[in-house]
């Protein structure tokens, strides 16, 4: 069976699943954002130690903090559920959550440093509430393209877009695919900027360590600003509650040596060591539920 030829039952399935979250998306939108975002938070520190991804967070925290005891691990990973429960309970109230207004909950730093360098190739990675940095980038008055992974049940990708475009985020490219890089190279070609995640495993990256252990790397966004020239600009969210802060960075610098693979190898290096700084400011709010680093590391022995 493939996602395109569905059998009936995996049709029903997407049905269900479809119900489920406008059912549940349908019951936050009833209440104020501070209270969906603190249930969500209690709701996943009860259920997440519970599930299989709990271990993926706890290696994953192993690798980062070698250092850190037994109990301080715990604590992270209690933290790292309350983090991703308020998370995806904000998201169907994204919409509510709007930087440059009055009384915002979205404090902005450095927003100049972006409009100096636009258009530039934003990047970031899983922290807090990621969903907030598009906020702040398709509202800043400049043209973005925002990457995104699409959902396997389409019923649900649907929804999540029209959610995405109900704070503003009208034009998204779909990731790892021809058709979407062609679109990002256009972008920044047309004086668009374009925003890409690039902290999560991606197997036809650059294998590259990430906290000391070799981890598969995107490296499209560092080819792009070595192609383009554009400016290769991090930055990052920071949760307080159901607050947040987002941060624009001075942009990368990039190795210009003539030598094209290792200026690329040389770009990815700095930005997994961005991610990785910024993992240690606030440990928790990173998404340790993703495999980051090969299958066998997370194998039980």
């Amino acid at each position: 069976m493939s996602l395109n030829n569905p059998t009936l039952g995996k049709r029903i399935s997407w049905r269900l699943e479809a119900l489920a979250y406008d059912l549940v998306s349908g019951l936050m939108r009833l209440f104020p954002v501070a209270w969906v975002s603190a249930f969500g938070g209690w709701l996943l520190r009860k259920i997440g130690p519970l599930t299989s991804k709990h271990r993926i967070a706890e290696t994953g925290m192993r690798i980062a903090f070698p250092e850190k005891s037994d109990a301080e691990i715990k604590e992270l990973l209690k933290e790292q559920w309350d983090n991703i429960g308020r998370t995806f309970a904000e998201f169907p109230l994204t919409h509510r959550i709007m930087p440059f207004t009055p009384k915002s909950r979205i404090t902005v730093h450095g927003l100049d440093i972006f409009k100096q360098n636009a258009p530039a190739i934003m990047i970031s990675g899983h922290f807090a509430n990621w969903e907030i940095m598009a906020t702040v980038l398709t509202q800043s008055g400049l043209p973005v393209r925002v990457t995104y992974r699409k959902i396997n049940n389409p019923h649900i990708n649907a929804r999540v877009i029209r959610q995405r475009e109900a704070y503003g985020t009208k034009f998204l490219v779909q990731k790892s695919t021809h058709r979407g890089g062609r679109e990002l190279f256009e972008a920044l070609k047309k004086g668009e900027s374009i925003a890409i995640l690039n902290d999560q495993k991606f197997d036809t990256g650059l294998a590259v360590p990430f906290f000391g252990q070799t981890a598969m790397t995107a490296q499209g966004a560092t080819r792009l600003a070595l192609k383009t020239g554009r400016p290769l600009m991090p930055m990052v969210v920071v949760r307080d509650g159901s607050d947040f802060t987002v941060t624009f960075h001075q942009p990368i610098e990039l190795s210009k040596s003539g030598d094209r693979e290792q200026d690329v190898t040389d770009g990815v290096l700095k930005v997994n060591r961005f991610i990785e700084d910024r993992i240690r400011d606030n440990p928790a709010q990173w998404f340790w539920v993703h495999r980051r680093w090969p299958k066998e590391i997370y194998r039980v022995k």
